[in-house]
């Protein structure tokens, strides 16, 4: 057999395969779980009031944080608006969850990520969405750019 059969014989097999079986699918399952291992430890990190904890889910130093109309100062500029305005006791700091969340896998080393959250405290409540761009750095899936859209819980949609 020669080397032009063979290859056309290898590219009639790769083609015959099912799309579940191509690595290409297998890697993204990898991915979607291990991002959705990542927002899991966070939100457990929060819960447990371990911001440090919680932002080790974010590109450190580059991730880029908007919110309320502002772009946060960076990881440290994140965390120390998180340490500022939700410190302290776990009244203040509330509640947090994520759901109906959305991965898609844009390249081996991108993804985006689109969910709802809610923030459960007696004062002020909050949710939103959030929209994240995944960036897998050394081996491991971090946020590079997170971009929140709250709105009045009071106005929202049943939650799941």
């Amino acid at each position: 057999m020669t080397w032009l059969k063979m290859l056309a014989a290898l590219l009639l097999f790769a083609a015959a395969m099912p799309a579940s079986a191509q690595p290409s699918r297998v890697d993204d399952a990898a991915a979607k779980a291990a991002i959705l291992k990542v927002v899991a430890d966070m939100e457990a990190a929060w819960n447990r009031g371990d911001f440090a904890g919680y932002m080790a889910g974010f590109r450190n130093p580059g991730v880029i944080f908007v919110s309320g109309g502002r772009i946060q100062d960076g990881w440290q500029g994140t965390l120390d608006h998180y340490v500022h305005d939700y410190g302290g006791s776990p009244e203040r700091r509330g509640t947090l969850h994520f759901y109906d969340i959305d991965v898609d896998v844009l390249a081996p080393d991108a993804a985006l990520l689109i969910s709802h959250y809610r923030l459960t405290r007696s004062e002020r409540a909050q949710q939103g969405i959030n929209t994240r761009l995944f960036r897998k750095v050394d081996g491991r899936w971090v946020i590079a750019m997170n971009h929140v859209s709250s709105y009045d819980p009071a106005a929202a949609p049943a939650v799941k």
